[in-house]
């Protein structure tokens, strides 16, 4: 998810600074690198990702596979009421007896239904919302823990552009908020490209910081003049 806004031109420059460490948390803990789908927060407690209910996908399968075996039974009982099996029943019972193994068509449909339940299964096993960041778990506080709070990225990118736009002599800004990583470019029309670029790193950690994550990302920035004409 990315924000960014602007201001006005001059000058042709460039310098970035490669992935920051992570500002530290409210807590003065700083951030630490953990697993995809866990993480810890200020507690101590893991906060895990959110899970998506993929009613979608859920939906889709449950109907299809609904209508497949109902089209199926529906033969079978047919079958043993004394009529024929239907006409596609039969031909795919004769394709699948009698095409060899390595007849493109069969290699087609294998790697088809391979695809679906490789598909499938990595929707059980991931969390999806990818969008939502878990943040810190209120400490101290009876009765908060079951709370459990996430931040949507887009919220999280719009709030350190505008903090980045507070840097004097940045014009423009663009900041783009990962799972694991913060990306932030900025144009500086004046002061020293050194200078704003610390001025940024400041900031931007002190926001992420205020952000109450659970887990602070790294943050990257890279400053560089507008373009001429």
């Amino acid at each position: 998810m990315s924000a960014n806004t602007s201001r006005q031109p001059t000058g042709d420059s460039d310098l970035s600074s490669g992935p920051g460490q992570a500002a530290p948390s409210a807590d003065g803990t700083p951030g630490a690198a953990g697993d995809a789908t866990k993480v810890i927060d200020g507690s101590g407690r893991s906060a895990h990702r959110f899970w998506s209910s993929r009613r979608i996908p859920a939906a889709l399968v449950a109907l299809l596979s609904a209508a497949a075996v109902g089209f199926l039974l529906y033969d079978v009982v047919a079958v043993r009421a004394g009529r024929n099996a239907m006409r596609w029943r039969r031909r795919l019972a004769e394709e699948l007896a009698t095409r060899p193994l390595d007849d493109v068509w069969m290699i087609v449909g294998a790697a088809v239904a391979m695809a679906l339940g490789l598909w499938l299964f990595l929707l059980a096993v991931t969390p999806g919302l990818r969008r939502l960041l878990p943040m810190r778990r209120p400490t101290g506080i009876s009765g908060t823990e079951d709370v459990r709070a996430g931040l949507d990225r887009r919220a999280a990118a719009l709030v350190l552009r505008d903090r980045a736009m507070r840097v004097s002599g940045v014009q423009s800004a663009q900041v783009d908020v990962g799972r694991r990583k913060v990306r932030a470019r900025a144009q500086a029309h004046f002061r020293d490209l050194e200078v704003v670029r610390g001025d940024l790193d400041t900031e931007l950690g002190e926001a992420m910081a205020s952000l109450g994550l659970a887990r602070q990302p790294t943050l990257a920035v890279r400053v560089h003049r507008p373009r001429k004409g």
